[in-house]
């Protein structure tokens, strides 16, 4: 069989092993009439010795002997087909072994009955969450910032997560801290111009693309990732306050821009209605002259002091 090939969008192909076992189902026999059955065998073996020692003790050797020896061997006998009783709960399963080789995977619910010479081990199967612990990296443009993570995850093949991969539960831990590295040193913090993708404004974008590469990365340890979600993302605090004046610059540039857009528009209306109602005749200079009036009103920060002219417009 050969090695898997898993393509992680907008990163390096991960070249992940075969997985050498899978997952196979496999159900136990009905476990409530072995355990009466059992139950039953150690009454009555402790019942035989128990009679066998009371017929040696009166001196009818015959019997009693038989008895005695038949009474150990049905106590054994049920005490090894109680081990044989399994239980399974909701949310988990069992992981049989038989001299070391895998027999498959038990997950019906309930009592059943398998083979006492074989070990079975819990899995849980339940919804986990993994959270990711604040990570200092540096983002596509070489800032530093501090990042952290969660994602949901699942087994999906308990075969491979429990003879593929050493420990699944750290393996999926340290995955989701190597891939949250990668998203963050593949994309800058902010976007420097429209249509780029950043960790701050992409973020539905970004978790998808997180929740797929964290999903290659896991794959050979038969988990299933169900969602993960950026939980924190800040600058890192020796290059915050610069980062935050340089948000606040490009704040104010941006509402400026939008000032004066605006402003232009309100003086071309006001020169548009001027002109079309004949109020007043300006020349060239005294437009310019309104116009510059106009936009230090609209614009500034604060509001501004009228100078009432009493004589002529050219005066």
């Amino acid at each position: 069989m050969t090695a898997p090939h898993v393509s992680v969008e907008d990163g390096p192909v991960l070249d992940l092993p075969a997985p050498k076992i899978t997952e196979r189902l496999i159900t136990g026999s009905a476990g409530l009439p072995m355990l009466f059955g059992s139950l039953l065998g150690l009454a009555a073996g402790a019942a035989s010795f128990i009679t066998g020692i009371v017929q040696l003790s009166g001196g009818s050797s015959g019997p009693g002997a038989a008895l005695v020896a038949v009474g150990p061997v049905l106590l054994i006998t049920s005490v090894v087909l109680l081990c044989g009783l399994t239980v399974v709960s909701p949310g988990q399963a069992r992981v049989v072994q038989l001299l070391g080789r895998y027999r498959g995977t038990v997950r019906a619910e309930g009592l059943s009955w398998m083979n006492p010479f074989t070990s079975r081990r819990h899995i849980s199967l339940r919804i986990r969450n993994h959270e990711t612990e604040t990570t200092k990296v540096n983002d596509a443009d070489g800032n530093p910032i501090e990042i952290a993570a969660v994602v949901v995850w699942q087994v999906e093949d308990t075969a491979m997560a429990m003879f593929e991969v050493d420990d699944y539960t750290d393996f999926v831990a340290i995955q989701t801290e190597t891939a949250v590295r990668h998203i963050a040193t593949s994309y800058p913090y902010d976007a420097h111009h429209e249509g780029q993708l950043s960790l701050r404004d992409g973020a539905e974008e970004i978790a998808r693309k997180l929740s797929a590469e964290i999903a290659a990365r896991v794959a050979s340890a038969g988990v299933r990732v169900i969602e993960s979600r950026i939980t924190r993302l800040a600058y890192a605090p020796e290059v915050a306050q610069v980062m935050l004046q340089r948000q606040q610059a490009g704040a104010v540039v941006a509402a400026r821009r939008l000032i004066v857009e605006g402003a232009v528009g309100m003086v071309e209306e006001a020169l548009d209605r001027l002109a079309e109602r004949d109020v007043v005749d300006l020349d060239e200079e005294r437009k310019a002259a309104m116009v510059s009036n106009l936009l230090v009103v609209l614009c500034g920060d604060r509001g501004a002091q009228p100078v009432v002219n009493t004589g002529s417009l050219y005066q």
